[in-house]
């Protein structure tokens, strides 16, 4: 099974309810009605102007009778939510009113409804960008328990079956955090490892790439991901890790043996992590054209609850599988 049926197969055994905050936008109203005929949420909620999403629905033959619409101006919730994130954000500066103003943005009140328990995942970025979606997500949802950073991976599949889990591998960060410092490193690295679980339901093996292996070289960007090494052998994760590494040497086990005998990682990466967004995002895109790989994502992680981004310029099928994959990690 590929990887969009075993997304589509887990969130569908379990099915989870959705928010789907820029619920006026055509393709997100066509999305709603396809997750709810292949019965991958147990309930999608569409944030906006009844009137509008309505009068679409019927001018196309849409039927949305059992999709939830929320209008956050008028919403009887509005002041309970406003409540909760002044008081989420009063140490911050902010006051009751501007919280209430605050709240009929409909990518806060989608976060809220996933901080409160009335919906366990959300969707947005078909209009919103993904600054915005972050933004959202940490100043309500926030992260998870020892994580400060948000980040993101990618699930690159359809390659050369003797890499990573079947020929499929994580890659992270490839889309949100620009020039992570250790620590943030750290975090990813964890986050990703969570996500290879996620994902392709293997045990992660990680691997801290570098333009070094070793120390074979000597540079402020080596001695980053050096760092980011120190930082995770203080904290002791749940999965085997080794760096830095050049990429040749994480993922050839003859070339590891010369540039890095007796790595624990040897032969079972499924995990990439890169030093930065260039690398990284430069890293899967040659990957995804020159090797015909299958890139699904960019996938949030680090939030307390599922959050995930869409390219603007996304298709419905996009917007679909990142709904199911969404759904599927939500508890």
């Amino acid at each position: 099974m590929d990887f969009v049926s075993e997304m589509k197969a887990k969130a569908a055994k379990n099915p989870k309810r959705l928010v789907l905050p820029e619920g006026s936008e055509e393709r997100i109203i066509r999305t709603a009605r396809i997750l709810m005929d292949e019965k991958l949420a147990s309930s999608v909620t569409l944030l906006g102007k009844a009137a509008d999403i309505q009068d679409f629905a019927r001018t196309q033959g849409i039927d949305i009778d059992d999709i939830d619409i929320i209008n956050t101006e008028t919403n009887s919730n509005l002041n309970k939510y406003a409540d909760v994130y002044y008081q989420l954000r009063k140490n911050k500066g902010m006051t009751p009113e501007q919280a209430k103003n605050d709240m009929t943005d409909t990518l806060r009140w989608g976060a809220m409804m996933l901080y409160m328990g009335d919906a366990d995942a959300m969707v947005a970025g078909s209009v919103k960008t993904t600054g915005d979606v972050l933004r959202a997500g940490l100043a309500i949802v926030g992260t998870a328990p020892g994580i400060k950073t948000a980040s993101s991976c990618f699930v690159i599949s359809g390659m050369d079956p003797q890499f990573g889990k079947d020929g499929a591998m994580i890659f992270s960060d490839c889309a949100v955090v620009p020039n992570p410092l250790a620590e943030q490193l750290a975090d990813i690295t964890e986050c990703a490892a969570k996500s290879c679980r996620e994902f392709l339901n293997a045990e992660p093996v990680v691997a801290l790439l570098s333009f070094s292996t070793k120390g074979s070289a000597k540079h402020d960007d080596v001695a980053k991901v050096q760092n980011t090494v120190e930082i995770l052998e203080k904290r002791e994760p749940s999965f085997i890790f080794d760096g830095e590494l050049q990429a040749d040497a994480a993922l050839v086990p003859s070339v590891l043996d010369k540039k890095a005998p007796g790595s624990p990682v040897r032969g079972k990466v499924n995990v990439l992590i890169f030093p930065d967004l260039n690398a990284g995002n430069i890293g899967y895109k040659l990957v995804q054209r020159l090797g015909k790989a299958q890139a699904y994502g960019p996938f949030l992680q680090g939030f307390a609850k599922p959050i995930s981004d869409l390219s603007r310029g996304a298709s419905i099928d996009d917007i679909v599988i990142t709904c199911a994959v969404t759904l599927a990690r939500a508890k």
